[in-house]
């Protein structure tokens, strides 16, 4: 996942002004109801107890039914988009966007989403005899559905103002291998949300705002204003860090603004004009730029921490409530 691109950003990342589009209350007109970490955990840990969730195998095939069942479960509509797309060496892959909508009916909608397949290469291990094979993709992958599946339970039991559609975007994690010779393209990735983008679930979708959840279970996680999220919807990234940091996370929801990140937000922004935003830890510490365990057999469960997944669900149920 994700490509980043740091070449001549600085100087565009400081002629950007946010925007303000504050336009309903900021006082929540309904009860929040209680976003349970735990629950939370557990979503990710059945993701991963299905073993690497990689196209084309039965692991991906009984993920894909139980995260369809799930979000039934709530009371969903669901929509399982099914299609065959091409990988960056030509492999032919049967991906599903599997996508949950909550009073379908509301013309107002808010789009929620991130990627459930998890990378077939741990190309970023040290060892070269290990970055061939797949990885658990807890983090990237496991961690923000884990929040949606979560989000899901309350939102159909909520009276909110708006319509909720949560997409769970397939094949993010296809693209070209660092051990690869062949030349890295930003269009190997984020299949799913490309294919989604061009052949939405409804014809003429639109929603008012979109946000992505990305690498959002480590412990001591730091969510910025990355670049493209800042781009293309400064003022949902300043509702929604302010909401986080009113409720006492401010140690997560930094606004330093940071490199851009090739993700299923950037092509939401640029296909289908829905300002989209991307809640995704970075690592400035890394070469990468992403938590060390990144596209490596380390990203476990021993890495999720279940604060980390609260902080983000709270947050999140507080900014739907608002609007």
């Amino acid at each position: 996942m994700k490509m980043y691109y740091i070449l001549g950003m600085i100087c565009l990342m400081t002629a950007c002004q946010p925007k303000s589009n504050k336009t309903h209350s900021e006082t929540p007109q309904i009860t929040v109801p209680t976003f349970s970490e735990d629950s939370a955990y557990q979503h990710v840990a059945t993701q991963v107890g299905f073993g690497p969730r990689v196209p084309n195998t039965e692991a991906h095939r009984q993920c894909a039914d139980y995260l369809s069942a799930y979000l039934e479960k709530t009371g969903a509509e669901v929509i399982r988009q099914k299609a065959v797309v091409n990988a960056f060496d030509g492999t032919p892959l049967n991906i599903e966007n599997i996508i949950g909508s909550f009073a379908p009916e509301k013309q107002r909608r808010i789009l929620l989403c991130a990627h459930w397949d998890s990378r077939p290469f741990a190309d970023e291990e040290s060892d070269a005899a290990l970055q061939r094979t797949p990885i658990d993709g807890a983090n990237d992958g496991a961690s923000g559905v884990g929040v949606l599946l979560e989000l899901a339970r309350h939102i159909g039991k909520m009276p909110l103002n708006v319509g909720v559609d949560i997409v769970l975007f397939d094949a993010e994690d296809y693209g070209v291998p660092s051990f690869s010779n062949m030349r890295s393209t930003e269009d190997s990735w984020c299949l799913g949300s490309q294919y989604w983008a061009k052949h939405p679930h409804k014809a003429g979708y639109k929603a008012e705002y979109a946000i992505l959840l990305d690498m959002v279970g480590a412990p001591n996680a730091q969510f910025n204003y990355e670049y493209f999220s800042y781009q293309y919807g400064a003022h949902i990234l300043e509702k929604v860090w302010k909401k986080g940091q009113d409720l006492g996370y401010g140690s997560f929801f930094l606004t330093n603004r940071t490199y851009p990140v090739t993700d299923d937000h950037y092509y939401i922004n640029n296909l289908t004009n829905i300002p989209c935003i991307n809640i995704i830890h970075q690592d400035m510490s890394t070469e990468h730029g992403f938590c060390e365990v990144w596209h490596t057999q380390k990203d476990n469960l021993e890495h999720i921490d279940k604060t980390t997944l609260g902080v983000v669900g709270k947050t999140l149920l507080h900014v739907l409530a608002n609007e």
